[in-house]
Protein backbone atom coordinates (compact mmCIF):
# COMPACT_ATOMS: atom_id res chain seq x y z
CA UNK A 1 0.00 0.00 0.00
CA UNK A 2 1.68 3.73 -0.80
CA UNK A 3 -0.82 5.33 1.59
CA UNK A 4 -2.41 3.99 4.89
CA UNK A 5 -4.79 5.98 7.73
CA UNK A 6 -5.24 4.09 10.73
CA UNK A 7 -7.77 5.96 12.72
CA UNK A 8 -7.51 9.52 12.29
CA UNK A 9 -9.32 11.69 14.06
CA UNK A 10 -8.33 15.81 14.26
CA UNK A 11 -10.16 17.93 16.64
CA UNK A 12 -10.39 22.24 16.55
CA UNK A 13 -11.23 22.70 20.06
CA UNK A 14 -14.81 21.71 20.81
CA UNK A 15 -14.95 20.62 16.93
CA UNK A 16 -14.45 17.05 15.53
CA UNK A 17 -13.83 17.74 11.66
CA UNK A 18 -12.49 13.98 11.97
CA UNK A 19 -13.72 10.95 13.29
CA UNK A 20 -11.67 7.64 12.94
CA UNK A 21 -10.89 7.71 9.10
CA UNK A 22 -9.38 4.66 7.66
CA UNK A 23 -8.03 3.65 4.76
CA UNK A 24 -5.70 1.91 2.76
CA UNK A 25 -4.65 3.10 -0.78
CA UNK A 26 -2.66 0.45 -3.32
CA UNK A 27 -0.07 1.77 -5.89
CA UNK A 28 -1.47 3.23 -8.93
CA UNK A 29 -5.12 3.17 -7.74
CA UNK A 30 -7.69 6.91 -8.38
CA UNK A 31 -9.46 7.14 -5.01
CA UNK A 32 -12.31 9.45 -5.39
CA UNK A 33 -13.22 11.71 -1.74
CA UNK A 34 -16.56 12.66 -1.59
CA UNK A 35 -18.99 14.48 0.87
CA UNK A 36 -21.11 17.43 1.67
CA UNK A 37 -19.07 20.98 1.99
CA UNK A 38 -17.65 20.79 6.05
CA UNK A 39 -17.35 16.90 5.55
CA UNK A 40 -13.65 17.20 6.57
CA UNK A 41 -12.65 16.41 2.92
CA UNK A 42 -9.71 19.00 2.90
CA UNK A 43 -8.61 18.69 6.53
CA UNK A 44 -8.21 14.94 5.56
CA UNK A 45 -5.97 16.12 2.80
CA UNK A 46 -4.15 18.60 5.61
CA UNK A 47 -3.48 15.64 7.86
CA UNK A 48 -2.30 13.17 5.16
CA UNK A 49 0.31 16.21 3.74
CA UNK A 50 1.48 17.37 7.33
CA UNK A 51 -0.39 20.76 7.22
CA UNK A 52 -2.16 19.38 10.71
CA UNK A 53 -1.15 16.94 12.73
CA UNK A 54 -3.66 14.33 13.38
CA UNK A 55 -5.07 14.29 17.23
CA UNK A 56 -5.70 10.63 16.81
CA UNK A 57 -4.10 7.67 14.42
CA UNK A 58 -1.48 7.76 11.86
CA UNK A 59 -0.75 8.14 8.63
CA UNK A 60 1.66 5.62 6.92
CA UNK A 61 3.46 6.77 3.44
CA UNK A 62 5.15 3.93 1.48
CA UNK A 63 6.03 1.97 5.07
CA UNK A 64 6.93 4.97 6.95
CA UNK A 65 5.04 6.76 9.68
CA UNK A 66 5.15 10.34 8.41
CA UNK A 67 2.07 11.19 10.97
CA UNK A 68 2.76 15.14 11.63
CA UNK A 69 5.54 15.64 9.60
CA UNK A 70 5.86 19.20 7.71
CA UNK A 71 4.84 19.72 3.97
CA UNK A 72 7.73 20.38 2.98
CA UNK A 73 9.05 16.41 4.33
CA UNK A 74 6.19 15.07 2.29
CA UNK A 75 7.14 17.10 -0.52
CA UNK A 76 10.43 15.16 -0.26
CA UNK A 77 9.15 11.90 0.44
CA UNK A 78 7.50 11.86 -2.65
CA UNK A 79 3.65 13.62 -2.06
CA UNK A 80 2.21 16.42 -3.97
CA UNK A 81 -0.83 18.68 -4.00
CA UNK A 82 -3.40 21.21 -5.77
CA UNK A 83 -5.09 23.31 -3.58
CA UNK A 84 -9.28 24.29 -4.05
CA UNK A 85 -8.05 28.13 -4.79
CA UNK A 86 -5.44 28.13 -6.98
CA UNK A 87 -2.46 30.47 -5.91
CA UNK A 88 0.14 30.30 -8.65
CA UNK A 89 3.22 33.00 -8.25
CA UNK A 90 1.55 35.29 -10.43
CA UNK A 91 5.08 37.63 -11.03
CA UNK A 92 6.87 34.56 -12.42
CA UNK A 93 6.07 32.77 -15.55
CA UNK A 94 3.97 30.08 -16.49
CA UNK A 95 7.65 28.35 -16.79
CA UNK A 96 9.35 29.28 -13.49
CA UNK A 97 6.20 28.18 -11.29
CA UNK A 98 6.92 24.92 -12.82
CA UNK A 99 10.23 24.86 -12.35
CA UNK A 100 9.35 25.72 -8.32
CA UNK A 101 8.10 22.44 -8.47
CA UNK A 102 10.69 20.77 -9.75
CA UNK A 103 13.66 22.12 -7.20
CA UNK A 104 11.59 21.24 -4.41
CA UNK A 105 10.29 18.60 -4.79
CA UNK A 106 11.26 14.41 -4.10
CA UNK A 107 14.44 15.28 -6.18
CA UNK A 108 16.07 18.46 -5.90
CA UNK A 109 16.65 19.53 -9.18
CA UNK A 110 19.25 22.52 -10.24
CA UNK A 111 18.00 25.38 -12.21
CA UNK A 112 18.53 23.31 -15.97
CA UNK A 113 17.47 20.13 -15.07
CA UNK A 114 14.21 22.02 -13.23
CA UNK A 115 13.65 23.95 -16.45
CA UNK A 116 13.79 20.18 -18.51
CA UNK A 117 11.74 19.38 -16.52
CA UNK A 118 9.14 22.05 -17.21
CA UNK A 119 9.23 21.95 -20.53
CA UNK A 120 8.19 18.23 -21.03
CA UNK A 121 4.96 19.04 -17.85
CA UNK A 122 3.81 21.63 -19.96
CA UNK A 123 3.15 20.68 -22.69
CA UNK A 124 1.76 17.53 -20.82
CA UNK A 125 -0.64 19.77 -19.65
CA UNK A 126 -1.18 21.93 -22.92
CA UNK A 127 0.45 25.02 -21.75
CA UNK A 128 3.46 24.84 -23.38
CA UNK A 129 2.85 27.51 -25.62
CA UNK A 130 2.33 29.96 -22.97
CA UNK A 131 5.52 29.28 -20.98
CA UNK A 132 6.97 32.87 -20.89
CA UNK A 133 3.40 34.62 -19.66
CA UNK A 134 3.37 36.09 -16.25
CA UNK A 135 1.08 33.28 -14.05
CA UNK A 136 -1.15 35.78 -13.20
CA UNK A 137 -2.70 36.71 -16.84
CA UNK A 138 -4.19 33.45 -16.98
CA UNK A 139 -7.64 32.13 -16.76
CA UNK A 140 -9.10 30.17 -14.00
CA UNK A 141 -8.91 26.58 -16.00
CA UNK A 142 -5.49 27.20 -17.20
CA UNK A 143 -4.25 28.12 -13.74
CA UNK A 144 -5.72 24.97 -12.35
CA UNK A 145 -3.44 23.35 -14.82
CA UNK A 146 -0.34 25.17 -13.49
CA UNK A 147 -1.17 24.18 -10.47
CA UNK A 148 -1.12 20.64 -11.59
CA UNK A 149 1.94 21.26 -13.60
CA UNK A 150 3.49 22.81 -10.85
CA UNK A 151 3.25 19.49 -8.69
CA UNK A 152 3.56 16.98 -11.38
CA UNK A 153 7.39 18.43 -12.04
CA UNK A 154 8.15 17.45 -8.09
CA UNK A 155 7.69 13.69 -9.75
CA UNK A 156 5.33 12.51 -7.01
CA UNK A 157 4.68 9.13 -5.83
CA UNK A 158 1.24 10.10 -4.76
CA UNK A 159 -1.07 13.17 -6.18
CA UNK A 160 -3.63 14.95 -4.24
CA UNK A 161 -6.02 17.00 -5.93
CA UNK A 162 -8.02 19.48 -4.41
CA UNK A 163 -11.28 20.32 -6.73
CA UNK A 164 -8.95 20.64 -9.68
CA UNK A 165 -13.01 20.45 -11.62
CA UNK A 166 -14.59 23.12 -9.82
CA UNK A 167 -15.02 26.28 -11.94
CA UNK A 168 -14.51 24.46 -15.37
CA UNK A 169 -17.03 24.26 -18.43
CA UNK A 170 -17.78 20.75 -19.56
CA UNK A 171 -14.78 21.14 -22.16
CA UNK A 172 -12.23 21.78 -20.00
CA UNK A 173 -13.18 19.02 -17.76
CA UNK A 174 -12.83 16.89 -19.85
CA UNK A 175 -9.88 18.01 -20.75
CA UNK A 176 -8.81 17.65 -17.18
CA UNK A 177 -10.15 14.49 -16.57
CA UNK A 178 -7.65 13.34 -19.61
CA UNK A 179 -5.31 14.73 -17.74
CA UNK A 180 -5.84 13.37 -14.61
CA UNK A 181 -5.99 9.77 -16.16
CA UNK A 182 -2.96 10.11 -18.32
CA UNK A 183 -1.03 10.86 -14.87
CA UNK A 184 -2.33 7.44 -13.80
CA UNK A 185 -1.03 5.48 -16.37
CA UNK A 186 2.23 7.21 -15.36
CA UNK A 187 2.39 5.11 -12.31
CA UNK A 188 1.01 8.13 -9.51
CA UNK A 189 -1.09 7.41 -7.17
CA UNK A 190 -3.88 10.21 -7.21
CA UNK A 191 -6.65 10.94 -4.08
CA UNK A 192 -9.41 13.92 -5.87
CA UNK A 193 -11.85 15.69 -3.72
CA UNK A 194 -14.36 16.39 -6.29
CA UNK A 195 -18.11 18.01 -6.18
CA UNK A 196 -17.90 17.14 -10.06
CA UNK A 197 -19.98 13.55 -9.27
CA UNK A 198 -20.52 12.33 -13.17
CA UNK A 199 -16.56 12.92 -13.36
CA UNK A 200 -15.47 11.34 -10.21
CA UNK A 201 -17.94 8.53 -10.59
CA UNK A 202 -16.20 7.84 -14.02
CA UNK A 203 -12.57 8.50 -13.39
CA UNK A 204 -12.02 6.89 -9.62
CA UNK A 205 -11.23 3.55 -9.11
CA UNK A 206 -12.63 3.24 -5.63
CA UNK A 207 -14.79 6.38 -3.69
CA UNK A 208 -14.43 7.47 0.32
CA UNK A 209 -17.67 8.81 1.53
CA UNK A 210 -17.21 11.57 4.41
CA UNK A 211 -20.04 13.10 6.18
CA UNK A 212 -19.53 15.84 8.91
CA UNK A 213 -15.95 13.91 9.79
CA UNK A 214 -17.28 10.41 9.57
CA UNK A 215 -16.35 7.64 7.39
CA UNK A 216 -19.86 6.63 6.04
CA UNK A 217 -18.89 4.31 3.23
CA UNK A 218 -16.05 2.97 0.90
CA UNK A 219 -16.28 1.22 -2.30
CA UNK A 220 -16.55 0.75 -5.87
CA UNK A 221 -18.41 3.79 -7.98
CA UNK A 222 -21.20 1.65 -8.61
CA UNK A 223 -21.72 0.62 -5.03
CA UNK A 224 -21.27 4.41 -3.54
CA UNK A 225 -24.12 5.45 -5.97
CA UNK A 226 -26.53 2.94 -4.65
CA UNK A 227 -25.34 3.16 -0.97
CA UNK A 228 -28.52 4.39 0.91
CA UNK A 229 -26.20 6.43 3.73
CA UNK A 230 -24.42 7.99 1.01
CA UNK A 231 -27.60 9.15 -1.06
CA UNK A 232 -29.08 10.20 2.11
CA UNK A 233 -26.10 12.00 2.81
CA UNK A 234 -24.94 13.28 -0.13
CA UNK A 235 -26.76 12.24 -3.29
CA UNK A 236 -30.22 13.34 -2.40
CA UNK A 237 -31.85 11.58 -4.85
CA UNK A 238 -31.49 7.91 -6.51
CA UNK A 239 -32.19 9.10 -9.28
CA UNK A 240 -29.82 11.28 -9.20
CA UNK A 241 -27.28 8.44 -8.53
CA UNK A 242 -28.71 6.54 -11.88
CA UNK A 243 -27.68 9.27 -13.80
CA UNK A 244 -24.16 9.07 -12.00
CA UNK A 245 -23.63 5.96 -13.01
CA UNK A 246 -24.76 6.75 -16.93
CA UNK A 247 -21.84 9.64 -16.94
CA UNK A 248 -24.80 12.62 -16.73
CA UNK A 249 -24.81 15.92 -14.71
Amino acid sequence: MILQVQGVSKNFGGLQALSNVTFDLPEGQILGLIGPNGAGKTTLFNVINGVYTPSEGRVIFRGKDVTGQKTYHMAHAGMARTHQIVKPLNDLTVMENVMVGACFGRESHNLKKARQIAEEVLDFVGLAERAEQLAGSLNVGQKKRLEMARALASHPYLLLLDEVLAGLNPSEIAHMVDIVRRIREQGITIIMIEHVMHAIMNVSDRILVLDYGQQIAEGSPEEISQNPKVIEAYLGDPKLAERLMEGGE
